[in-house]
């Protein structure tokens, strides 16, 4: 890929304000680059997670400490208007309840301080159909569980050495079989909340007996810690409860589960806290890389539109640590400066005063 037209193009993600098409950036660069040049570059090698790395690996090792953590969560690039494929297709999205077409991918975000970065990504392809038995209609499905795809981006990480010591995520991944492979294979802790409805045991006796009750009958006062048993984890837990007000001013209740026994409740609750950031390089992607602007139509263009969001996104997030400004504000910032520049010019033609 040629990396001057590469990074033209991703400089095009940031500045753009609507769609971006190959036809926008070469008359943005005045024919400079053509629209077949910019075709070619989107069409080439399909972009995957080691390419990020190569990208992302420098301001990684610049901000990185023992105490980043790993966040890995998924979310869905809508594409709606856009012809199904492997890539683009319907995936459930639990935020909307719903099902939604588009791209489903999954990030390990490294939270360091006041850095975020993507460091690894999978896209998820549905590869094989069947019938639905209930509908009998032709659906799609993916070959890879998301919980395979959990373990293959932290395994990545790893090998990748990145510095990091817990392993954050949402309900989802919080299987036994996840915890088991985060401590016993990678040999790093994680904070996992569970569903209310979670079985646990209050001794090994009990777990290795099968007398487990579900999480939310246990007497477990909010801000104090009770170590648990889990069914098929073969190690001791310490879970808490959260008690925290929503926007609505409606009470929810949050229960958190980790490895690391020498941990406080606050403790817990602060490092939990820290998986937020991956809610908003989501957000950024979406509104501020163009991830969901382009109308690119072959699955290797929008897998390589894909990449270089990701890497706009990097490009962003290192003018933050520079600038002292979060993404929102840098796009702003530059919004104000084209609505300036835009008003200059509409001068220059001298429209007619209407009068008072």
């Amino acid at each position: 890929m040629d990396k001057t037209l590469f990074d033209l193009y991703t400089d095009f993600l940031l500045s753009s304000f609507g769609p971006v098409t190959a036809t926008n950036l070469s008359r943005l660069l005045d024919g400079a680059i053509s629209h077949d040049q910019i075709t070619r570059l989107l069409s080439g090698e399909p972009k995957r997670s080691v390419h990020l790395w190569q990208k992302v690996k420098p301001l990684v090792r610049a901000v990185e400490s023992p105490d980043g953590v790993i966040v890995i969560d998924d979310s869905i690039s809508e594409k709606p208007y856009t012809d199904e494929n492997e890539l683009i297709c319907w995936h459930w999205d639990h935020s909307q309840n719903r099902s939604v077409k588009g791209i489903n991918f999954l990030t390990a975000f490294y939270q360091v301080g006041g850095v975020g970065l993507p460091v690894a990504f999978d896209l998820v392809t549905k590869t094989e159909t069947y019938l639905d038995p209930k509908t009998g209609k032709e659906k799609r499905r993916s070959a890879i569980s998301k919980n395979e795809r959990f373990r293959m981006l932290l395994r990545i990480s790893v090998q990748n050495e990145i510095q990091f010591s817990y392993v954050l995520t949402d309900l989802w991944y919080a299987s036994a079989e996840n915890m088991e492979f985060v401590v016993r294979t990678l040999q790093k802790h994680f904070v996992f909340p569970l569903k209310e409805n979670r079985k646990v045991a209050l001794s090994e006796a009990d777990q290795k007996q099968g007398r487990f009750v579900a999480v939310d009958t246990l007497d477990l006062p909010a801000g104090q810690t009770r170590q648990i048993w889990l069914e098929d984890v073969p190690f001791a837990l310490l879970l808490t409860k959260e008690v925290f007000t929503n926007k609505d001013g409606s009470t929810g209740v949050r229960y958190l589960v980790t490895d690391d026994l020498t941990l406080t409740y606050d403790q817990i609750i602060k490092l939990y806290k820290r998986r937020w950031s991956v809610e908003v390089y989501h957000e950024s992607l979406k509104q501020n890389a163009s991830l969901e602007k382009s109308p690119t139509r072959t699955e290797t263009t929008q897998r390589n539109h894909f990449f270089a969001s990701l890497c706009a996104y990097v490009k962003l997030e290192s003018l933050k640590i520079r600038t002292g400004l979060n993404h929102f504000a840098l796009k702003s910032k530059i919004y104000l400066a084209a609505i300036k520049i835009s008003y200059q010019e509409f001068v220059k033609l001298e429209p007619i005063s209407l009068g008072a």
